[in-house]
């Protein structure tokens, strides 16, 4: 699964440097893929869907902090336990009933997030 930060946030900041996938992103603000990632050029999710990693993404949220599901590991290969709620002030950083991976599949992401040259 993946964290997702609630409307409780109080836009602090916290989380952002402790995510190692570079994947909690500023209220309003548009993401990468190649960001804080290995990721380069034309990304394939071997579903027929293709993009490129440097292109920017709208926004998840314009009004708070935010998680993008997709880089999200939960620290899985990193850490013990995902940092942003580890960091949170005001435990806003919990679990996306929404968006649900094992810890096999978190790992499989990390890998392919972080190429190892």
């Amino acid at each position: 699964m993946a964290i997702i930060i609630t409307d409780e946030c109080i836009n602090c900041g916290a989380c952002e440097p402790e995510c190692p996938n570079n994947a909690i992103y500023d209220a309003g603000a548009a993401w990468k893929f190649s960001e804080g990632t290995s990721l380069k050029g034309i990304i394939d999710f071997g579903d027929g869907h293709t993009i490129d990693a440097d292109a920017a993404q709208k926004p998840v949220s314009d009004e708070v902090y935010y998680i993008v599901p997709d880089k999200c590991t939960e620290c899985v290969g990193f850490h013990d336990e995902p940092q942003c709620a580890a960091v949170c002030p005001v435990d806003c950083c919990i679990d996306d009933v929404d968006v649900r991976e094992s810890k096999e599949d978190l790992l499989e992401k990390k890998k392919w997030m972080h190429l190892e040259e």
